[in-house]
């Protein structure tokens, strides 16, 4: 992911913002269940991972299976490039366990275009094959483009509002505009009222966006690493207590992507991310262990 990245991290301030005010009328009170965590990366065909995650001989087909022993959600980038077939999402669907969920990319023909492909028939193809994922479908999340500003609040708001609701949606801004106190209060309560979530991304180079802004009971991270750099390891404890505060109030669910310059080291920031979570009796979760020794070929995967 080379949006926000910086090759000195040294002066960055990584300290995680203050909740916006609103953030509470996102939360309706504690549930009494743990928090659901998904973990996951952003791709499965990744030859690195051979010999750790994958084991030695394996062939690409069976790649997803594999990632879904050890993740259980994966940031599905390849429907940002392409719309899927009905057949190609089902087949993916069939390759992971119950627990898992995709979260798709909006593609860019939707997200990158002037009226955000309304007018089109993108938004219903898209729609449509996401909904073959079954229960094992995520938020989807559109990732709007860094030239996407305050001008288009209104094309904005009328693409969420027609946005259908059983699928769940996620919207990551790029834009700095939109973190403007002033403007967060319009799009956040619109988001509230239609059940639209928010994306927050912590990367080094734009800790804008790392806005903390929630819109309801779940919520999108996307955390960009450094080369398991000490302060990797740091953030994620201040994220652990966040999320635990936001627990407290009424959070239900986060899908927690870790991302690395290097993807050889995206299991182990989501260990690190696991870790910290196994033993905390207000959260549950699911997560790869790159250090533990593979099971045979042998039998069913699941």
């Amino acid at each position: 992911m080379e949006f926000g990245k910086l090759d000195d991290i040294e002066q960055v301030v990584f300290t995680l913002p203050d909740d916006p005010p609103d953030n509470e009328k996102a939360l309706t009170g504690p549930t009494g269940q743990p928090l659901k965590v998904w973990i996951g990366a952003t791709g499965w065909a990744e030859r690195s991972w051979v010999g750790r995650l994958y084991p030695q001989g394996i062939r690409t087909s069976e790649y997803l299976p594999w990632y879904g022993r050890h993740f259980n959600s994966i940031e599905l980038n390849t429907t940002h490039y392409r719309i899927p077939s009905p057949k190609q999402v089902e087949h993916w669907a069939a390759q992971v366990p119950p627990d898992f969920t995709f979260c798709p990319k909006v593609p860019q023909s939707i997200s990158h275009s002037a009226r955000l492909g309304q007018g089109s028939a993108q938004v219903a193809a898209f729609t449509d094959a996401v909904r073959h994922f079954g229960r094992r479908l995520g938020p989807c999340f559109l990732q709007l483009p860094p030239f996407f500003g305050l001008e288009r609040l209104g094309l904005l708001l009328d693409f969420t509002a027609r946005w259908p609701a059983d699928i769940p949606l996620a919207v990551e801004f790029r834009h700095r505009t939109w973190f403007m106190p002033t403007v967060r209060k319009q799009w956040t309560g619109h988001f509230r009222r239609h059940g639209i979530l928010t994306v927050v991304t912590d990367v080094a180079g734009r800790r804008d966006v790392a806005h903390m802004t929630l819109t309801g009971p779940a919520l999108l991270v996307r955390f960009v690493g450094n080369d398991l750099h000490p302060t990797d390891f740091s953030r994620l404890d201040d994220w652990v207590a966040r999320l635990q505060q936001w627990h407290a109030r009424g959070l239900q669910q986060v899908w927690f992507f870790t991302h690395e310059p290097d993807n050889r080291h995206v299991p182990d920031l989501a260990k690190a991310l696991g870790l910290r979570l196994k033993d905390q009796d207000w959260a549950s979760c699911r997560y790869p262990d790159p250090d533990r020794p593979l099971p045979g070929m042998q039998g069913t995967l699941f």
